[in-house]
């Protein structure tokens, strides 16, 4: 029990850490240069007089912007703070903190330059053409915290009309991770993905964008139930049925899982079942120990709430489970969107990709699966953000995704996108280290 509650403290100990660290650092970004200034004769090259050839340059060819500006290497991370974490619609200005350590990790993983921008409506509509009014500036767009069913509605256009890549983080990102850590969670127990009964706790953008990634990578749709605040879900779900159009993805899944036509809540879906992936609301006690018990032998519990996962890790593994993951750093299996969208977006950037397709989300489960391969174990199914190699090798199979499927606008090598991403990175690191060492980023007060 005192173990237990060290546990507890110790979980807890992030959130004391982010209040003292972020009235000091008062932001996690800054904009630096990345051009030379020797004297003021350089300001004549970057703007007046000298900046009007590349103006004119990219004015004949459009392309040039690509490479004469930094669109090349830059995105911005875009929400309206309706669904922050597990905190909920908090609003624009609650949730810049996360766009603004959304933006910090995209630098220091994938060496790409972020610009967190809120968005002060929650209009579906007038997020899309904000969106596309912004592309001429960025290389990419990463979509954050926007509520169901709109952040459905948004992606899909956005992806369809877009010229850059547009990307729903709390979609594609958490489901691609997701998947990378199924993947090996399955081979330590010794089962196969087609053989496996899911239990999908949440029906939100994440969860329901795992469901199809893992059901187009292997898993058997009858074999998968979902479950959301009214309960299982199935053909008999009259109330979604009412709503397939706001919710067309998840009439969808009415469709394919559960077609036993099982009803009730977590508990019942959880019944039998070989692997639980719970991206719901913050726990503890959302999930029970006892429901794990009433699962399959050797089950598999990702509980991927933020800031609290459905259940403690040690609580599942205590009722039996042979593998469990969560979202958060500071415990063992870390399944976040962390571990993809620098690597992803890194890959998309480098190739100028048009969209992100899920086949070069599958190309990224795999090159993240595949990294622990030789060191897998019940606590080390995924890389972890230290492992910062994984990235590049995730940004050259996603932007060798993209050039097979022909929607790279420039093509790469493997090998080519391996070393190029591999030194950008290795970039950020060693400037954030001399900027450290130097004091420019000051130590932080001592508690």
């Amino acid at each position: 029990m005192k173990d237990n509650q060290a546990s507890v403290d110790a979980a807890n100990r992030p959130a004391v850490e982010a209040m003292r660290l972020h009235p000091f650092y008062r932001g996690k970004i800054e904009t630096v240069p990345r051009c030379c200034v020797r004297n003021l004769d350089d300001f004549s090259y970057w703007y007046s007089p000298g900046v009007a050839a590349p103006c004119e340059a990219i004015a004949a060819d459009p392309d040039q912007v690509y490479s004469l500006t930094s669109k090349w290497n830059t995105v911005a991370v875009v929400s309206d703070g309706t669904r922050v974490l597990g905190l909920g619609d908090i609003g624009p200005k609650a949730g810049l903190p996360v766009m603004e350590g959304k933006a910090l990790l995209f630098k220091y993983l994938g060496g790409v330059d972020a610009v967190p921008l809120m968005l002060d409506t929650k209009d579906p509509q007038a997020i899309i053409e904000m969106v596309l009014a912004l592309q001429p500036s960025f290389g990419g767009i990463n979509l954050e915290d926007i509520a169901q069913p709109k952040c459905f509605r948004i992606l899909d256009e956005l992806s369809e009309i877009a010229e850059i890549p547009v990307w729903h983080d709390d979609q594609q990102g958490t489901a691609t991770v997701l998947l990378a850590g199924l993947i090996n969670a399955l081979k330590l127990v010794g089962k196969a993905i087609g053989d496996v009964s899911i239990a999908f706790v949440g029906s939100g953008a994440s969860n329901t964008t795992a469901a199809r990634l893992m059901i187009g990578h292997g898993a058997d749709p009858a074999r998968c139930r979902m479950v959301d605040s009214k309960g299982i879900l199935g053909r008999h779900r009259d109330d979604i049925a009412a709503q397939q159009k706001e919710y067309a993805a998840k009439w969808t899944l009415c469709q394919i899982t559960n077609p036993e036509g099982r009803e009730g809540g977590i508990a019942e879906a959880l019944r039998g079942a070989d692997v639980v992936i719970a991206c719901s609301r913050p726990g503890p006690d959302v999930i029970k120990a006892e429901w794990i018990r009433a699962m399959n032998t050797d089950p598999i519990v990702f509980a991927c709430a933020n800031p609290t996962p459905e259940i403690w890790p040690w609580e599942a593994k205590e009722a039996g489970a042979a593998v469990v993951a969560t979202g958060r750093s500071d415990f063992p299996n870390q399944v976040n969107n962390s571990m993809g969208f620098p690597g992803i977006f890194r890959g998309a950037l480098d190739v100028r990709a048009r969209t992100i397709t899920d086949e070069m989300c599958f190309a990224a489960a795999d090159a993240l699966a595949g990294y622990v391969a030789d060191s897998l174990t019940a606590e080390r199914i995924l890389p972890t953000m230290d492992d910062w190699e994984v990235f590049p090798r995730e940004a050259a199979a996603v932007g060798l995704k993209a050039c097979e499927q022909g929607l790279a606008r420039t093509k790469r090598t493997e090998q080519e996108l391996l070393d190029h991403a591999t030194a950008v990175i290795a970039r950020s690191h060693r400037l954030t280290e001399m900027m450290m060492d130097h004091e420019f980023i000051p130590s932080p007060p001592e508690t």
